[in-house]
């Protein structure tokens, strides 16, 4: 009869990941850097709504962004069109960014005379939740047509985040989405996290939104 051999694995799945986050933070907390990892699903409006809020701090902070995507490079295209200082990550099939990733990105990506730096992560609920990127803080976009009923189906993105961003309200007269139970919904899973409602379209509602971002950098 053959011996079951027995492994002891004592470090945890993510431990690696969290380390490494874990000196993307400290590396960017050195160089002056706010790190903001924007999380979404597809079609969610995250890259207008990113457009609409540089456009609002840009006169204010020195901002870049970190485009990753499995594929392409439209949405950076669309940065550099817009004039802000931009860097592609295709994450070679995998399906969110790791703080490897984030550090390699960094390393080609000299971001030591920016004041913010936003990551537009790969468009989905589930693994970019499951990764600490090394951020400074983790901001969730929901479009509104997706429904008031996603913290109960996706529970650990709005558990992981400091914002969510409910965006397309000028669409409320086509979707039906209960503020109040969505509200309570994040609430029960993450009492701290901040609620936004806004348009990035017509820009109603931003206010709200940048003005929390520079008190979060003031605060850092």
């Amino acid at each position: 009869m053959s011996e079951v051999r027995v492994i002891n694995v004592n470090m945890g799945v993510f431990e690696m990941n969290d380390r490494i986050a874990d000196e993307v933070r400290a590396r960017n907390k050195a160089n002056g850097v706010f790190m903001v990892n924007l999380m979404a699903s597809p079609g969610s409006g995250k890259t207008t709504t990113l457009l609409r809020t540089i456009e609002e701090l840009g006169s204010e902070y020195r901002i870049g962004v970190m485009e990753a995507d499995i594929d392409a490079s439209v949405d950076a295209e669309k940065m550099d069109a817009a004039g802000v200082r931009t860097i592609q990550v295709h994450t070679g099939g995998e399906c969110c960014m790791d703080a490897a990733m984030t550090k390699q990105a960094l390393d080609e990506f000299d971001t030591s005379d920016l004041d913010l730096l936003f990551m537009e992560n790969v468009g989905n609920l589930v693994c970019t939740a499951e990764q600490d990127t090394g951020a400074t803080v983790n901001v969730e976009i929901l479009s509104l047509p997706e429904g008031d009923d996603k913290p109960l189906k996706y529970p650990l993105m709005f558990t992981v985040c400091q914002a969510v961003i409910v965006n397309k309200t000028d669409t409320r007269k086509f979707f039906r989405f209960d503020d109040e139970a969505f509200v309570k919904r994040v609430h029960d899973l993450n009492p701290d996290a901040e609620i936004f409602f806004l348009s990035a379209k017509t820009g109603e509602g931003f206010d709200a939104w940048t003005g929390w971002l520079r008190e979060q950098m003031a605060a850092k």
